[in-house]
């Protein structure tokens, strides 16, 4: 064998690039997964909505007790206002921290 077939037979089963638990998390990936979680979370809950709308037609902006049985029937709706709302404010100060680090050069020290 030359020295170009024993190198090509070591890169056969060599990966592409090391897998993931190779890397440390760091804070800034961990942000932006976190910022694209809650903006997807967001989003899920402005379709859901805008899709009831939808199906029930005009009824959801005329009749009160629509609004009574969505937003007071259950836990499980409470529960996800207040993820919602905790999703929406770290959605916003993740948006500000990014521009900020974008546009004014200001890091963010540890």
């Amino acid at each position: 064998m030359n020295g170009s077939q024993t190198l090509d037979a070591k890169h056969v089963l060599r990966p592409l690039s090391p897998h993931l638990p190779v890397y440390k998390p760091q804070l800034s990936s961990t942000s932006s997964i976190s910022n694209r979680i809650s903006g997807a979370f967001l989003t899920a809950n402005v379709l859901a909505f805008y899709m009831l709308c939808l199906k029930t037609g005009p009824l959801c902006l005329t009749f009160e007790n629509f609004y009574q049985f969505l937003f007071y029937s259950s836990k499980l709706t409470l529960v996800s206002a207040e993820l919602a709302a905790l999703a929406m404010s770290y959605h916003v100060y993740a948006g500000v921290r990014h521009l900020l680090k974008d546009f004014s050069g200001v890091s963010l020290k540890r």
